[in-house]
């Protein structure tokens, strides 16, 4: 099984920290996104969006984040990060579809700003990135996790990029049920952490 990869790619990371956790092991094949490679014919072969990540597990090809993460849960880890009772599964992929949307831009997008220079206006990214931040605050006032009782795929989704948003000018620091949620996840056997970058707001230690 291979990822191609990126180390500062947040949709990447999702896929590594969860095969992480699942203990499965994989051959990472990073791709250099500054020298174009993710839009070489190759790997165009392979994802015709030209997006990171991609697995390949033999024969079969998948590319998008979340996709990967639902192709692993079904494969290896049945039930206990992807349930089958419907209104758990709706919950799963409720917040699958927040962090392939709010997410990816606000936190996701703030982030691009200071890292690569992407062309977003930061003032509108952050402040979405704050409002994301403070309906997740919210909603972990009554679980310790995001969709059910338990962790899921919807909680190494939204992980990534939470994890990462002082890197682009977002201060977490008032949202405390979203900082002790980010410990629990820390604290999973197999955690994988996040490469930090030095950009953004400085983290207190």
């Amino acid at each position: 099984m291979k990822l191609y990869s990126h180390p500062l790619s947040g949709h990447a990371h999702r896929a590594r920290l969860f095969l992480s956790l699942i203990d499965v092991d994989v051959d990472v094949v990073q791709v250099d996104l500054a020298a174009g490679e993710h839009k070489s014919a190759n790997f165009l072969a392979l994802n015709p969006f030209g997006q990171l990540p991609v697995l390949q597990d033999g024969d079969i090809v998948i590319s998008d984040s979340n996709a990967i993460l639902v192709y692993l849960a079904k494969k290896y880890a049945p039930e206990v990060w992807l349930p089958e009772e419907q209104v758990a599964a709706a919950a799963v992929q409720r917040w699958l579809s927040v962090a392939a949307g709010e997410i990816a831009y606000g936190p996701g997008a703030a982030r691009l700003v200071t890292l690569f220079g992407a062309k977003f206006d930061p003032e509108e990214v952050i402040a979405r990135a704050h409002r994301i931040l403070k309906l997740i605050d919210d909603h972990l006032i009554d679980g310790e996790w995001i969709a059910t009782h338990r962790p899921t795929v919807a909680d190494v989704a939204l992980y990534s990029y939470i994890a990462r948003a002082p890197e682009g000018n977002v201060d977490r620091s008032t949202y405390r049920n979203v900082t002790a949620w980010l410990e629990r996840i820390e604290a999973l056997p197999g955690f994988q952490p996040f490469q930090k970058s030095p950009v953004g707001i400085v983290e207190e230690a």
